[in-house]
């Protein structure tokens, strides 16, 4: 079993930054694709950004250039650093790690006022 938890989400004017934090913990050993999802209220939830054991990166079209996914393995962490955020970015933000299964953190709301 591996657990996440996350930190990092709040309110922030449309423009702002946030990080968004999320550690593994338990059995992490082997953990391939970190990453992040989100989902806002009538929408389904969708791919933010991932970052797999490799360093190999992926990003949504709506968050290119804006929001930069990182990783430090020996921490069993993965980052989400948001910049230049928009009211579209709202959403409860979930990330996730792959070990054979998926693995789901609580979710962390961020909220971007217009």
């Amino acid at each position: 079993q591996v657990q996440l938890v996350e930190s990092g989400g709040g309110l922030v004017q449309a423009g702002g930054s946030l990080r968004l934090s999320c550690a593994a913990s338990g059995s992490t050993f082997g953990i391939n694709s970190m990453g992040w999802h989100r989902q806002a209220p009538g929408k389904q939830r969708e791919l933010v950004a991932s970052i797999s054991s490799s360093g190999i990166l992926r990003y949504a079209d709506s968050v290119k250039g804006r929001f930069t996914i990182s990783r430090d393995n020996a921490e069993n962490t993965v980052y989400l650093q948001m910049n230049s955020l928009k009211a579209e970015d709202t959403a409860v933000y979930y990330c996730y790690v792959t070990r054979g299964y998926v693995y789901w953190g609580q979710g962390t709301q961020v909220t971007v006022s217009s």
